[in-house]
């Protein structure tokens, strides 16, 4: 049985991200997805000094571009995140064991793409986590004009005969889970309970980047949130 895990390769995504993938074996950035303006694709928040603040990757597109067409409009950003990073976090608990490591992978990013830069800032952070799921982009696979559950569908149906698509909660809402069934694939789903740790203020402010917890909890305590 292989656990195939979907989803748009997200900008330095929140511990639920990181969550659906530790249970998945394989995880498919859905790359070749339409671009969506204001999504978490090219932004996350972090909280510096107690408030929340977004983490824009700034971006030239145009309406109907997939993800993997999506070219940040600063070669620089990478740079510019990191210095936000520094002063958000620099007084956190773990900064000394964590940064070394975040500005590492800042370093190596593709600054000219935004699909690449995600995938592979996703893939260096999982590791640091520990988790260690393959992972494949969806533009690989030559789906046919599939579209919607057709297209998970053929997507899952990459990785064998014996699949269960792990879908996040809120898919329920538009899955068909008959056409699931009917194609042999098993449909499961996966809840993220968002669990408060010590973010030095008196208010916790949820759904951060992992970066947030890592600074403030070490790589171990992140990873043991991602996968309790």
């Amino acid at each position: 049985m292989t656990i195939v895990a979907v989803h748009q390769p997200n900008y330095a995504p929140w511990l639920g991200y990181f969550h659906k993938m530790a249970r998945a074996d394989v995880f498919v950035f859905l790359d070749d997805a339409q671009f969506s303006k204001g999504s978490y694709t090219n932004r996350v928040q972090i909280a510096g000094h107690g408030e929340p603040r977004w983490l824009t990757v700034p971006v030239r597109h145009a309406f109907g571009s997939t993800i993997n067409a999506i070219s940040p409009a600063r070669a620089d950003w990478p740079r510019a995140h990191l210095d936000s990073l520094l002063t958000a976090y620099r007084e956190t608990a773990e900064f000394r064991t964590v940064w070394p490591e975040v500005q590492a992978i800042y370093d190596d990013l593709p600054a000219e793409s935004l699909a690449a830069a995600n995938s592979m800032l996703v893939g260096r952070l999982a590791k640091a986590l520990g988790i260690e799921t393959r992972t494949v982009q969806a533009s690989r696979f030559d789906t046919g004009a599939a579209k919607g559950d057709d297209r998970l569908i053929s997507l899952c149906r990459q990785f064998g005969d014996d699949v269960v698509y792990l879908s996040g909660r809120g898919g329920a809402k538009y899955q068909d889970e008959a056409k699931f069934l009917a194609a042999g694939i098993k449909l499961e789903y996966t809840d993220f309970e968002q669990r408060s740790y010590p973010q030095g203020s008196a208010t916790f402010v949820g759904g951060l980047s992992v970066l947030d917890a890592a600074f403030h909890l070490g790589w171990k305590g992140a990873a043991a949130l991602v996968k309790a």
